[in-house]
Formats: C-alpha cells, structure tokens, sequence
C-alpha cells in the first residue's frame, strides 16, 4: 500500500486580537497521507513543520492535520498545533475551492489563530505560485506505507547467546531535558534462563544526570513489544515504573521506517547485529517524573529503535539528530568482535532522510564503500567524536560533543559475559554540514544541535 507526501510553503500577515500590529507568518509544512492522494475524495493527512510569526514565534515542531478534499467538500482545511512562549496556539483556516476563481480558491487560505480555544487573532495566507509551485510539485512522494508495530515484536527465536533492546530518546521541548528509556532482553550464552533488565534516565538542562535501573526478571515472552515487572513497551504506548522514576507516554510515529544497517539484515541475522528505527520521528505525549521533577510531555520530538544481535560491538559511537523541516539522522560507527573485522577502523552506517529522501540510498554504501573504495570514516572518542564521508556528489562531515557533565557512564554484561560501558548522552551538541558537489564543494544544508542530539559512544 502506498501513502502520499509533499510539502508545501505559504506566506501571509496576521493580526492579532486586541492589537493594530500586522505582523508576517510563513508556514513550512510536510504532509503524510497513509492514502495516495485522490482529489475526487476526501483524503486525511498529518502535518508537520515550521511555523514563523514576526515577534511571537518561531517553532520548528508545529503539527496539526489536513483535510484535503478539494471536489467532495470544495475545502482544503488546516490546523496547525504550535508553542509561542509556552503558551500553545492553533491555527485553523480552509481554502474554499471554487471552479469560478479557481487559481486564487486553491491558493488563499484565511484562517483565525486561537490560544487555548480562546480566539486571538486572525489572518491570510497564500501560495506563492511564482516561486513555490515547482518545488511543491516536485516535493510530491508516494511512499511504500508500512506499519511501525510489526518491528515491536520481539524476534528472538529462542537461541542462546542473543540480545535485543527497545530504546526509546526524546527532548522535552519546553525544558529541554533529554529522556532516555532501555529495555534490553538478554539470553546468556551459557544457555542459563533469559532475562529482562533496561534503566531510564533524565537528562536536564541545568542540572544532574538522574538515572535508574530495573530488574533483571525473568523473560516473560509477550507478541507486542517488552515486558519486565511494572515496564512495559507496545506500539504507541511506553509505561513504567523504577524507584522513584515513573512514565506514561504515548508515541505518534511521524515518518516511515528507517533501516540503519541494510534492510536484509533485519530479516535475516547474518550480521553480528542489526539496528533500525520503527519510524525515523515520533512525538511523545504524557507525563515523566525522576523524582525531582515531573514533566508533562505535548509534542516532545524523538524516536524509538530496535537492535537485534549477539552483542555489543567492541567499541562504537551512535548518534541520532532531530534536524527539523521533518529532516533526521542516525549514525553508527562500530568496531566488531569478529576477529577478521575487529582489525577494520569502524564501519560507519550513516543515513540522512533529507527532503523526504534518504541519503546515502543503501545503507551498504557509507560502510562498505564501492568496492571497498569511499567508506565514511569515524574517529572515536570522548569528549568529541566525528564522521566523515562522500559519494559522488555528496559529502558530509558530522561533528559530536558530549560534555561530561551531560553524560551518563552506565556498565552492564553482554550475553558472553563480557562487561560493557556505555557513556551516553541525551543532550549532546552536533553540527552537520551537508555539501553538494557543482564544479566545486557547496553547501547543501547545514545544522547546529545544542543540547539536544542523542549520543553514545561504548566499549567492551
């Protein structure tokens, strides 16, 4: 089954309630539809993107939802979700399409802006059809849709010497603490009894790294996702609780899935492990407390992962950015344990989901290269680690910074008995710069990310 996106850019005034000031807006959005698109029916989209009012608000996760149904219902309707100095603001409008005026019905949106259901302002906006209609039309995908839930279920068969873990990072948007919860089963190698064990941690902006552990307890095999004493994992679900720590937070995937290691290796375990993302962006609802604090969650961007393997590598970093605009990337780096390959330098698994597309478009390419010329390169270590790569028209250097005081040193056994250590942070610094080759190096796009990429870097 095939679903639709594209985006779209309008720009207009507002006025608000109360106030003469007229003030600009633009709207950047992303729309994902689990449908193709079919104008003569009403099709139901989520929205995602930017949304920039002069002097009020500048917020790069506003979210909402599209009713396009242009010929049934003759209207094209947004709402549009966003925070403006912690106060949350809607903005809901519909272009009314008419076969009289049809250019300027398609491409006008009036639309009243309210704080709290309360109205508080009101105002226009429009597609700039010089300069906007061809990015807009070629914006337009058609992806394979695929259910998150499926990559939940646990795949372990029963053989020994196994590990898989859940993992869920996300950013409080409005204190910026970083949140990070582990659930990991482990089937020792020794053929002893599975177990379930994991640990979750709070990251705060201005203060101590908090953490906790829970179990191990016996591996209670469950279809859906992890389960161990009062944790528990599903599809759009993540609750628990651990000494003082307890969360209930909803999950809303926002994107298609994203398979850092090839796509084959998730289903079938010929590599020493396998890492993928049920969905590349998700936001989180709910509540998190650590004992210090209590946060309530509204949008707050992140993504969970699945790994699958023998074990950890013998040394790795790992990294995952929220860039904005719907764009992310995820990284890996790792030396493994085999004794050919741990003699390699690390084999670097990046993958860029950039404008909708995702670069480089095998995962084989930034590790393996053509053969064996122009892998990605990773230099490992702490405080800072980075990468490097190219294909024929595209570079990329991504830069990594995990201050001590936002990092946490957790330790733990591999299914081997091997101890392992992890040092992770939640709000790391990143800054990624995107170049594009036309007869010399250009930049594409650049990112800067101030405490709130997701970074690990382990040994064992």
């Amino acid at each position: 089954m095939r679903g639709t996106s594209f985006t779209e850019t309008m720009l207009g005034t507002v006025r608000l309630d109360g106030r003469n000031a007229v003030r600009r807006i633009r709207l950047d959005l992303r729309a994902q539809a689990d449908e193709v698109l079919r104008p003569h029916r009403t099709t139901r989209a989520r929205l995602s993107g930017r949304i920039r009012i002069s002097g009020l608000a500048d917020d790069p996760d506003a979210t909402g939802e599209l009713e396009i149904s242009p010929l049934a219902r003759r209207r094209i309707r947004y709402r549009v979700n966003f925070t403006a100095d912690g106060r949350r603001f809607t903005l809901d409008g519909w272009k009314s399409v008419t076969p009289r005026h049809p250019v300027k019905s398609m491409t006008v949106l009036p639309f009243t802006l309210y704080e709290n259901s309360a109205r508080a302002g009101q105002g226009t906006l429009r597609f700039p059809v010089t300069t906007g209609l061809a990015p807009f039309l070629l914006s337009f995908r058609f992806p394979r849709q695929e259910d998150p839930a499926q990559y939940l279920a646990p795949r372990w068969d029963g053989s020994p010497g196994r590990t898989e873990v859940w993992y869920t990072t996300l950013t409080d948007p409005t204190t910026g603490t970083g949140i990070w919860l582990h659930h990991e089963l482990v089937s020792p190698a020794d053929g002893s009894a599975p177990h379930a064990h994991g640990w979750a941690a709070a990251f705060p902006s201005d203060g101590e790294v908090r953490h906790v552990r829970f179990g191990p307890t016996p591996w209670n095999n469950t279809a859906h996702g992890f389960t161990a004493g009062g944790v528990f994992t599903a599809p759009g679900q993540l609750t628990g609780s651990a000494g003082d720590f307890h969360w209930n937070l909803a999950e809303q995937p926002l994107a298609e899935p994203l398979f850092t290691f090839p796509r084959w290796s998730w289903r079938h375990p010929l590599l020493p492990a396998a890492h993928m993302l049920p969905a590349a962006r998700a936001t989180y609802d709910g509540t998190f407390s650590d004992g210090h604090q209590t946060l309530t969650l509204r949008g707050a961007p992140g993504a969970s992962a699945r790994i699958h393997g023998h074990g950890n590598a013998r040394r790795w970093a790992w990294l995952h950015a929220e860039l904005g605009d719907g764009d992310v990337l995820e990284v890996i780096a790792a030396v493994s344990t085999r004794p050919v390959l741990r003699r390699l330098p690390p084999l670097v698994f990046l993958r860029l989901r950039h404008r909708d597309r995702t670069w480089p478009r095998r995962a084989e390419r930034s590790a393996a290269g053509l053969f064996g010329i122009g892998r990605f390169r990773a230099r490992i270590g702490l405080p800072e680690w980075t990468v490097t790569g190219r294909t024929l028209l595209r570079r990329i250097r991504v830069e990594v910074s995990q201050p001590a005081e936002r990092t946490l040193t957790l330790d733990y056994r591999d299914p081997d008995g091997a101890p392992a250590v992890c040092r992770n942070s939640e709000s790391a610094d990143a800054k990624i710069l995107l170049e594009r080759w036309w007869g010399h190096w250009r930049t594409e796009a650049s990112w800067a990310l101030q405490g709130t990429a997701h970074a690990e870097v382990g040994d064992r």
